[in-house]
């Protein structure tokens, strides 16, 4: 989930360092808060590539491929790997994305979140057509809950991309406010189906209890680290509708 931009918008992602849609507001001068900023966007990397590390792995441990690990690997790249950098593309901080011009980093997003939503709609839609009994644990109810926020989610980033060109049928502000709510709740909900994936006792068995953990924290903390971002931006967006 993420957010979509338009150049006839009045954010954009070049011209706020001094405003509240930062992760945390900071001047240039600031070295320190910078400092910050960038640590945080590094530590997100390392949390993602960490975690989808260790589902791959698991993935390709030994035995056959099967209906569940599809699901798993096509889940979390499609969620986890590259809608969390479809989301921090779009962030003054992000390492890859800082230096790209702003019609550059809305490209990058959507095309992260064509591809993410892709697989993990694949993933799911394997899942469901092996298992016969659907949505009976809370990882499967979670992951359902992600499930349709991102459909409804991709779709909602069509009116917020063309938010201009649409203002006469949809307000530009509720196209883009709702997308980032729904674009958070598809995201969140799918760390969380993931963190109960971990819970499950098939990989506890396979690598520890305490390593089930770690990955479970790790989840939650780049989780957190990403949708700080589009929450204040949200919320900005949401007072800024209301004074209006």
């Amino acid at each position: 989930m993420a957010l979509t931009t338009n150049h006839k918008d009045d954010f954009d992602a070049e011209k706020i360092k001094n405003s509240k849609e930062m992760l945390v507001p900071a001047e240039d001068s600031d070295v320190k808060l910078k400092t910050f900023n960038n640590s945080l966007n590094i530590l997100s990397h390392i949390l993602i590539g960490c975690t989808v590390a260790i589902s791959v792995l698991y993935t390709f441990r030994e035995g056959t491929m099967s209906a569940t690990r599809m699901h798993i690997i096509l889940c979390v790249l499609g969620y986890q790997l590259l809608m969390a950098e479809s989301i921090l593309s779009l962030s003054p901080h992000n390492s890859w994305s800082s230096s790209l011009k702003l019609v550059h980093k809305r490209r990058a997003h959507w095309i992260l979140q064509i591809l993410g939503s892709g697989l993990a709609i694949a993933g799911s839609i394997i899942i469901y057509m092996h298992k016969t009994v659907h949505w009976n644990t809370l990882h499967g109810q979670f992951a359902l809950v992600a499930v349709v926020f991102t459909c409804v989610s991709f779709i909602n980033g069509l009116s917020s991309l063309y938010a201009y060109e649409l203002r006469r049928f949809i307000p530009g502000i509720l196209s883009k406010i709702t997308h980032i709510l729904f674009g958070t709740v598809a995201f969140v909900t799918a760390s969380i189906s993931l963190c109960y994936g971990f819970d499950k006792r098939s990989f506890r068995n396979w690598s520890t209890s305490e390593m089930a953990d770690t990955f479970i924290a790790f989840t939650a903390i780049f989780t957190f680290v990403i949708i700080v971002n589009p929450l204040i931006v949200f919320f900005d967006k949401t007072v800024k509708s209301f004074r209006r």
